[in-house]
């Protein structure tokens, strides 16, 4: 449905996406994800045209958009910080793109029930925007992105101001949604948990390229570099030398996954695989500190015996974490390891 074909966007003559490919099927859900600076907004500005690209194409449906203006592309566009209209109800900001297609009074108060039930604000119209809490101006926002039918939606840092358990519960629903109305969605955002419970792919960008991009489990069971494992969240990642089914590390010899590539190659291991032991069995750490995640803890080591050796990061049992200051050991499990490109 969305095709981007080698587009380079420069400011100050740096290249803030440097000839980008890529895909977005129908009725699919791609989140692109990175760091601030990365691209991934100017993406999606060049895809609604607002940002025109110095180099490249835009293609929807197979047909060429790249000087196309953005209120003739058919495409809506749900911003961070909502963009409401202040001195509308919320009625007048729902009704407002289907209003200038020319719809009819009746085809309006029609469209705008349908969606204001659907985003669950039923009954709302008349309601003053700024009556309204931050999700539900964001479910408004969103009602007045989907009035118009677009035949692409794209949304920047969707839920972005939001609380955590807010930001929790309104991705699920955003989920189910989408996948109700067969809705095509491209969406950017910095929050991985964000896009991994939204998308059916995630891509990943870095200094204006597209570093890694598959399904959720595919990035995060096999990330592409040290950079991607990186901003997952993974810390337990260190220079190795490969061979056979062992990695030489700063933590010493690691089993590996058979079939693994072979030579200097980063290798990560997921906390998962960092198993607590006796003190006087595997590699001795002491227990530096400890951080309570909800369903487990995550207990950093510093190997002994030298200081400029890398800490580890290990996940444990709610009631089997040691305390600060403790000494123990770690062993290392192969099925928890990556060796990366």
């Amino acid at each position: 449905m969305l095709s981007l074909r080698e587009v380079t966007v420069r400011f100050g003559g740096r290249a803030v996406l440097d000839a980008v490919d890529l895909d977005v099927a129908e009725h699919e859900v791609v989140c692109v994800l990175g760091p601030s600076g990365s691209g991934k907004s100017t993406l999606l500005r060049v895809v609604a045209g607002l940002q025109v690209p110095a180099a490249g194409r835009v293609l929807l449906d197979g047909r060429e958009r790249t000087g196309v203006p953005a209120h003739r592309r058919e495409v809506g566009l749900m911003f961070q910080d909502h963009q409401l209209f202040p001195q509308r109800d919320v009625a007048g900001n729902v009704a407002f793109g289907p209003r200038m297609r020319g719809a009819t009074r009746a085809e309006q108060r029609e469209r705008v029930a349908e969606l204001l039930a659907l985003v669950g604000l039923p009954g709302a119209g008349r309601r003053s925007v700024a009556a309204l809490s931050g999700g539900e101006q964001q479910r408004v926002a969103l009602a007045r992105a989907l009035a118009a039918r677009p035949r692409l939606l794209m949304l920047d840092e969707p839920l972005g101001q939001l609380d955590r358990s807010l930001r929790e519960r309104l991705v699920v629903e955003l989920r189910e949604l989408f996948g109700r109305l067969g809705t095509t969605v491209l969406a950017v955002t910095h929050d991985q948990g964000e896009a991994f419970a939204l998308a059916d792919r995630v891509v990943v960008m870095r200094d204006g390229r597209i570093a890694q991009q598959g399904t959720p489990l595919e990035v995060w069971q096999r990330p592409a570099d040290a950079f991607v494992a990186r901003f997952l969240g993974f810390d337990n990642v260190a220079p190795a030398t490969v061979a056979g089914a062992v990695a030489d590390t700063p933590w010493g010899k690691v089993p590996v996954p058979e079939g693994s590539a072979q030579g200097a190659r980063p290798v990560l291991v997921r906390p998962a695989g960092v198993r607590l032991v006796a003190a006087d069995a595997g590699l001795p750490c002491t227990v530096t500190a400890r951080t309570f995640r909800g369903t487990h803890v995550a207990v950093r080591l510093q190997p002994a015996g030298d200081a400029e050796l890398p800490r580890l990061e290990a996940a444990c049992a709610l009631r089997a974490a040691p305390e600060v200051g403790e000494r123990v050991g770690v062993e290392f499990d192969a099925a928890e390891i990556v060796v990366l490109g």
